[in-house]
């Protein structure tokens, strides 16, 4: 999700916490209690640093090790440790709880997004991405306000507000994820090119009922369409090229860490004076006819790189981003 959500989902977790009778008796442990859920709701994505290392760096560890199963378990003891210090004679068992409910919360959310998470690690190293729920959804966030106002101008106990609320928000979550399910499923009968062996991705946009579809065929290609009130409609088809300069591309630090983050990428390579330009795309991310998540590489004719990039840019925006002048 994006940092809003995570925000205010911290803000209500601090809410629901004062079911909780021992919070709930102290002044001093709520305050404590609300630290911990919004920091916790947060610390995730300090992986978010990683920018000042480079794109590269960023897209091939962001959502990764924070994530992780060890990761919960630590940023959780930091946490409750961090409180321990400033608070004196907490309860700590009741607070790790909350702060773990909280860091939990977070990477349970992020799940449910097209970019997914390392969520398995250390036993599995595969992005998890239910491509579910929008990283911003307008319900989740607007409810929360809607509770946290209440909260904030007492209009109703915590004790009342925030358990109704966390049980709508899982109403939702299930409603969403049988919704996805069903439409997944029965892609095929929508589609009159279905080959046995299509293998189709839908992909949650930030309307409820449109949705992206990805269309992986036997051959290679991909078929980008839309689900739109039921109907599908293909807009889009894609051909990963296949070329010597593809596969010198895959040396690169950049293209290496597009592709262990994206198994939906497709490389495509345009030949000039100066050599080769080699572009990688992940298809899943299609925005007015373009692909805006790509790694670029200028090589010359002997596959030495010139420039390059990684990350997310539109058409008119490359070019400033390579910064090498072959013309």
């Amino acid at each position: 999700m994006d940092t809003g959500t995570h925000l205010v989902i911290g803000l209500g977790l601090a809410g629901l916490s004062q079911i909780d009778p021992v919070v709930a008796a102290s002044p001093a442990v709520t305050t404590a209690v609300f630290v911990g859920t919004v920091i916790g709701s947060q610390i995730p994505d300090v992986d978010g640093l990683l920018r000042f290392k480079g794109n590269a760096t960023y897209i091939r560890n962001h959502r990764g090790r924070s994530h992780s199963l060890p990761a919960l378990l630590i940023w959780t003891l930091l946490i409750t440790g961090a409180l321990a210090l400033c608070f004196h004679g907490l309860p700590l068992l009741h607070v790790g709880m909350w702060v773990a409910i909280a860091v939990c919360f977070h990477v349970f959310t992020d799940l449910f997004n097209t970019y997914g998470t390392q969520a398995l690690r250390p036993f599995s190293e595969k992005w998890v991405s239910w491509n579910i729920i929008h990283i911003f959804d307008p319900f989740i966030f607007l409810s929360h306000l809607v509770a946290i106002f209440m909260w904030s101008f007492h209009l109703a106990k915590p004790q009342l507000i925030f358990p109704f609320l966390y049980a709508l928000i899982a109403l939702y979550y299930m409603w969403r994820s049988l919704d996805h399910y069903i439409l997944e499923k029965g892609l095929y009968r929508k589609d009159p090119t279905y080959q046995p062996g299509d293998k189709y991705t839908l992909i949650v946009t930030f309307h409820f009922y449109v949705w992206n579809v990805v269309k992986r065929r036997t051959d290679g290609t991909f078929q980008l369409g839309e689900l739109r009130n039921l109907k599908l409609k293909w807009i889009d088809t894609i051909k990963c090229e296949e070329h010597p300069a593809i596969e010198a591309s895959k040396k690169h630090e950049n293209i290496q860490a597009l592709l262990y983050f994206s198994s939906y990428a497709c490389a495509e390579v345009s030949e000039h004076h100066w050599g080769y330009e080699v572009r990688w795309a992940d298809v899943r991310y299609r925005h007015r006819k373009q692909y805006p998540f790509v790694a670029v590489l200028r090589m010359d004719h002997n596959f030495l790189t010139l420039d390059s990039y990684v990350g997310w840019v539109n058409e008119s925006r490359l070019e400033k981003k390579l910064k090498v002048d072959l013309l």
